[in-house]
């Protein structure tokens, strides 16, 4: 996802001022309010200053612990913007609320596992370029996202295309510390990180990357990206196919202990 610094809508600046504005004339500080909604601080952060949607949850936390009586939640029928420009925020904010993810790529390391190295490596080599002022803010926000793979409730499986392990954004010597990095991250119990290897017979990796999200409300909804163009499908027939094709990959692809010995090998190299 490259697109991560667009201006995010007008209601979710609007709402987030506004839980801020009532937090500070309740007294209520910023790590009280996210303690109590069960979220980071950085992630409360983000919906008060409109670069995440706020979510449910934190109105109804806010609107309590700021005696609000309805006024903040009053707001929430106001916060969903078109869906065609806004894509990739959607998509952020229900990646922020999700209780179960899973993640293909094809030729790239998901960004939810990128080292900031890896991260930077990447955007900066961007066509057309970018100022460094925009990278250091899109690095930035990927290594925000990042702090949701913390949570040992939230759960993560990702599908990795053998050509996302070989191909070496950085060099060598970032490349291996990225590999080396997956083996940490997968450690984690709430983590799964599995290896589609180039052999092994399926040529199914070819539709590209996808990403598949749960919500806390149970809801599905799917992302596809490609050159120059964005998708998110919460329709059941879409979402229901993609789905059963990353099974498919999932099916096929090495299992976790034969995918981080894949992996520890190729950083040997």
């Amino acid at each position: 996802m490259t697109g991560e610094t667009s201006q995010p809508p007008m209601a979710w600046r609007l709402c987030g001022n506004q839980v801020k504005l009532w937090r500070m004339d309740a007294g209520v500080s910023r790590e009280a309010l996210s303690q109590e909604a069960g979220y980071g601080y950085e992630t409360v952060k983000s919906m008060e200053q409109g670069r995440r949607r706020p979510s449910q949850r934190l109105l109804e936390v806010a609107d309590e612990m700021c005696g609000a009586k309805g006024k903040l939640l009053a707001a929430l029928n106001y916060l969903q913007p078109d869906r065609a420009p806004w894509v990739l925020h959607l998509l952020m904010d229900a990646e922020a609320t999700a209780v179960a993810q899973c993640h293909y790529q094809t030729v790239l390391i998901p960004g939810l596992l990128q080292t900031e190295e890896y991260a930077r490596a990447f955007i900066s080599t961007q066509w057309p370029p970018v100022d460094d002022e925009t990278i250091e803010q899109r690095v930035g926000t990927r290594l925000e996202r990042q702090e949701r793979l913390k949570r040992p409730t939230v759960m993560f499986s990702f599908v990795l295309y053998e050509a996302a392990l070989r191909t070496r954004v950085g060099g060598p010597d970032t490349m291996r510390r990225q590999l080396l990095h997956l083996l940490e991250v997968g450690a984690q119990r709430n983590v799964s990180v599995q290896v589609l290897r180039a052999d092994q017979g399926s040529f199914g990796w070819l539709n590209g990357p996808m990403v598949l999200l749960e919500t806390e409300g149970r809801d599905l909804c799917a992302y596809v990206e490609g050159q120059g163009f964005n998708s998110l499908f919460v329709e059941r027939e879409k979402v229901s196919a993609l789905s059963q094709r990353y099974g498919m990959l999932r099916t096929q692809a090495l299992n976790t202990e034969d995918s981080a010995e894949f992996i520890r090998k190729l950083a040997e190299e």
